[in-house]
């Protein structure tokens, strides 16, 4: 992902690493330590030593079900499925509290990378959001329009049937002016 002149992941890379998990959006910390260029072990050493800064709502633990999920829908997490230590899931905020606790030049700048990408993610949501509901506005306007379309095909059809029994022929007629004479 990165490459030797150190430069920063484009915003794309990172979203691509954000996970939806327990309806919360969170980077793991073996992600968040490629992009801080730490090994993952000294991700979460420095976590420890900081748990303060880390509560519940910043930072948590995946169970093995979660880790087997993430593992499995993941190509890019593969080398987790043979670790025996579970993942640590962090938000937004979590992922810049990483960018204060590693105290480098480049964990700030990437911290602040993830946290821009965690919000075009949110814009991205909401658009799509506001685009979903146009779409179930124009539906429930054709909708109607289709019910008042259908009334009227149904009133045309009835207009179209022939009357029970045979209609008096228009115009002149020999026989009907014969009987009139008499």
């Amino acid at each position: 992902m990165m490459n030797a002149n150190n430069l920063l992941p484009p915003h794309e890379a990172i979203a691509e690493r954000i996970l939806l998990i327990r309806g919360v959006k969170v980077m793991l910390d073996a992600d968040l330590a490629d992009l801080y260029g730490v090994p993952t072990k000294a991700l979460n050493q420095a976590v420890r030593r900081n748990s303060e800064r880390f509560p519940a709502d910043f930072m948590f633990q995946l169970g093995k079900d979660e880790k087997l999920q993430v593992v499995t829908n993941c190509d890019h997490l593969a080398k987790l499925k043979f670790s025996s230590a579970l993942p640590y899931a962090f938000t937004e905020h979590g992922a810049l509290m990483l960018g204060n606790v590693l105290r480098t030049d480049r964990a700030i700048q990437v911290s602040l990378h993830i946290v821009r990408a965690f919000v075009e993610l949110r814009e991205m949501l909401s658009t799509h959001k506001e685009l979903a509901a146009k779409l179930d506005a124009l539906e429930r306007k054709v909708g109607s329009h289709d019910q008042a379309i259908s009334g009227l095909m149904n009133a045309i059809r009835k207009l179209m049937r022939s009357p029970a029994g045979s209609p008096r022929p228009i115009g002149f007629t020999a026989d009907l002016d014969e009987d009139r004479r008499k």
